[in-house]
């Protein structure tokens, strides 16, 4: 409530688009009281105001604090538009208790870094510009301000831990130690300078590793490397490849059985909806995904872009800005493989097998039941997504100039 209303005040932000979101949990009975009490607040602001209901999994396994945060942060992430901010109202006591409960967790200098004042979220930015003021501060500018604001009861209930640390810990730190907030606050900030400078660092060797896609490092690389590098690395990868933090285990696995495993074993790992795959001399991260279904195909004329069962889209544009797209000059048949498939290539006088090309091209054998093959009426092989073109079909797309795109989510 004192956020929104700094915020209100200034008409720069007002100017700039200021909206407010509330995230129904629906965890509580009063849950709709509170939702409305947001909507009279937002009215009074004249700011628009977008309430979005979640539901939290009381069995994820995490525990409902994390669950329902989790929750929260994906219905941000949903709603939030490209370049937009999301802002939040975490301050000093915040960070102070972020930075002792990551300290308990034996998190390292990244970890110990705790919450970040920018940081980069969705399509957007996370800003938390009260990291530096202290609750005090804040309940007194909402009281000075009349500001009406509900206590959600979780933040009485001792059984979470940052519930603890605030009201059994941090008293008795703060009668020895008064500035004990400042003071975390403090090395939170020194940790996030020397994170800074190793991610720097990380960043640079990164680039080195990486193959044809930011997605595929050299295995052979990665063990060139110290394992405490090489740790960090993979954390720095899978951070900007915007995949779940890596668990404890999945370091452990990588090492004892990625790194080590014979060029043509296929060793995983996945956590959280995320996979980690070895095949030949490269480390494959991504989110996981499913084959095209057995046998799916259907019709295309190339006139607007396809939907495929896997959430990936074909589309056909013109090369040239202001060209139009005329379509293909009869409907395509886009299926999935069904094998023994063949396809003359451009300059070739007789046709290949796809299976060997695909090999020589190293194309994984998971990615290969996700291609989608476009054929003619007769059945023959014109196009492996936009990888592969038969000498006919790349052609007809240099005669027309247009180009086949397929876009993977």
């Amino acid at each position: 409530m004192a956020l929104l209303s700094l915020l209100a005040n200034d008409h720069r932000f007002r100017q700039a688009g200021l909206q407010a979101i509330h995230v129904h949990h629906g965890l509580y009975p009063e849950a709709d009281t509170w939702a409305e009490h947001c909507r009279r607040f937002c009215t009074m602001l004249d700011i628009g105001l977008r309430i979005v209901e979640v539901t939290v999994p009381h069995d994820s396994g995490e525990g409902l604090e994390a669950a329902a945060r989790h929750a929260r942060y994906h219905a941000f992430r949903q709603v939030l538009g490209d370049g937009e901010i999301l802002t939040t109202a975490h301050q000093r006591e915040d960070q102070s208790e972020t930075f002792l409960l990551r300290a308990l967790r034996a998190s390292g200098t990244d970890g110990l870094a705790a919450m970040r004042p920018w940081r980069s979220f969705a399509r957007g930015w996370h800003w938390r510009p009260l990291l530096d003021i202290s609750r005090t501060v804040l309940s007194a500018y909402a009281t000075e301000q009349g500001l009406y604001w509900v206590d959600d009861p979780s933040n009485s209930d001792h059984d979470y831990d940052r519930n603890f640390l605030r009201h059994r810990i941090f008293p008795l730190l703060r009668e020895r130690w008064p500035h004990v907030d400042t003071a975390f606050a403090r090395s939170a900030s020194l940790c996030a300078e020397t994170s800074d400078l190793l991610q720097h660092e990380d960043a640079r060797i990164l680039t080195t590793l990486w193959n044809h896609s930011p997605h595929v490092l050299s295995v052979s690389a990665l063990k060139a490397l110290s394992a405490a590098q090489r740790a960090r690395i993979l954390r720095h990868w899978l951070s900007i490849l915007g995949l779940p933090p890596l668990p404890a285990a999945g370091l452990v696995s990588i090492e004892v059985d990625l790194l080590t495993a014979r060029a043509d074993a296929q060793p995983v790992f996945a956590w959280n909806d995320a996979i980690l795959q070895r095949w030949r001399d490269q480390l494959y991260a991504d989110w996981r995904r499913s084959p095209l279904p057995p046998d799916w195909s259907t019709l295309w004329n190339g006139m607007t872009p396809l939907s495929l069962p896997d959430d990936s889209v074909l589309s056909l544009t013109a090369v040239r800005h202001g060209l139009q797209c005329m379509g293909f000059p009869a409907p395509l048949s886009v299926h999935t493989r069904r094998g023994g498939e063949r396809i003359r290539l451009s300059g070739r006088k007789h046709s290949h097998a796809l299976k060997q090309i695909l090999q020589d091209l190293g194309i994984p054998p998971w990615q290969r039941n996700r291609l989608p093959l476009l054929s003619n009426v007769d059945g023959e092989l014109l196009a492996v997504g936009d990888l592969i073109f038969s000498g006919e079909f790349e052609q007809w797309l240099q005669a027309h100039e247009m180009k086949l795109h397929w876009d993977m989510p």
